[in-house]
């Protein structure tokens, strides 16, 4: 995640180059380390220095570094003739390169052939089959190349042997769940999640994901309670930019419903506050939907399927302590919405 300090010197130091001020090799390298998405100005800025021989030849051996990072800009902003010479001009000088058969198989992506980008992936994991972990992290399949093959195929997995090949790659399978849930397959997406809590099972945002999934009813108890205006301040890591597997899970399972899939909702929504100290506002209010969604659903019912007050009235202490504390207008509304669930 880029620091306020890194973006306020990015941002001064695109507008030197703006303005005519130079510094475009040094904008270009802030961009590469930073790791954020400048496409259109890494575009205009890397072509004008490689279609300047003499500030070409001044790179050095970093010259390929920038043919690289032109040739995913362009694709970026679909303009593949760029794409297709620069990584022409790198195959020339790598033709042995991994490195550059990966930029082909996204040039393929880019013009929509999806098979033959499939294909160009499955041939540099084959070559070297042993190498999982490079393997995974460097030639997996995009996001939109693995959703157009569920939408060709009607399955996002397509063989065994493909599936094997991504066992170890936790952003391949948080993608895949995130693809399941857009499409409201939340059984798939459980399975999904249920891999990443197997193989991290100490990311609380994981547990999260697995418990809440955006359904109508908790969004709107969340907003009633004033949660946007608290996650800024109060959650442990930012929501979007690391989307958690207990957190994901959660949410699929609250969205599935029924008394079972509720009452293991409850479960993660408490290992999650549990991985974070109890600073996971999120989960604290997922408890207390819970509980009061199984007291709905278990009405009538045995005894033993009753829920203990105890966990969501610690959980709605806690809450009322970090409203105070962070976000005093809005007590009024966490306590109408916590006395609408009878907490």
């Amino acid at each position: 995640m880029v620091s306020k300090t890194e973006e306020t010197q990015l941002n001064r130091l695109e507008n030197q180059v703006d303005n005519g001020g130079g510094g475009a090799w040094e904008y270009l390298c802030l961009v590469r380390k930073l790791k954020v998405r400048r496409s259109e100005k890494v575009l205009k800025y890397g072509l004008s220095i490689l279609n300047d021989p003499k500030k070409r030849s001044a790179l050095g051996p970093e010259e390929w570094t920038l043919y690289e990072q032109v040739a995913i800009a362009a694709m970026d902003c679909q303009c593949l003739n760029v794409a297709k010479d620069c990584i022409k001009a790198l195959l020339k000088k790598f033709p042995e390169s991994k490195r550059v058969g990966r930029l082909e198989g996204m040039l393929l992506e880019a013009k929509g052939s999806w098979a033959e980008a499939e294909k160009a992936y499955s041939s540099l994991l084959e070559d070297n089959p042993l190498d999982q972990v490079n393997s995974v992290t460097t030639f997996r399949p995009s996001l939109p190349l693995l959703l157009s093959a569920f939408l060709e195929k009607e399955s996002v997995v397509m063989d065994k042997r493909k599936y094997n090949g991504f066992m170890a790659d936790h952003d391949a399978w948080r993608e895949l769940a995130e693809i399941y849930v857009s499409l409201q397959m939340y059984k798939q997406a459980a399975f999904c999640y249920e891999e990443l809590i197997l193989s991290q099972p100490t990311v609380p945002l994981y547990h999260l994901a697995y418990a809440d999934d955006d359904h109508k009813t908790k969004n709107q108890f969340l907003s009633d309670c004033g949660y946007a205006k608290m996650q800024m301040t109060n959650d442990s890591q930012p929501r979007r930019k690391l989307p958690g597997t207990i957190i994901f899970h959660q949410q699929v399972l609250y969205t599935l419903g029924g008394l079972e899939n509720l009452q293991t909702s409850k479960k993660y929504y408490a290992s999650t506050i549990d991985l974070t100290g109890g600073k996971n506002t999120r989960a604290l209010l997922g408890v207390c939907l819970c509980t009061s969604a199984i007291g709905q659903v278990s009405k009538g019912r045995n005894k033993e399927d009753k829920e203990s007050p105890e966990l969501q009235s610690l959980a709605a202490k806690a809450l009322e302590k970090e409203y105070r504390q962070k976000a005093d207008d809005k007590l009024g509304l966490l306590t109408s919405a916590l006395r609408s669930l009878k907490i």
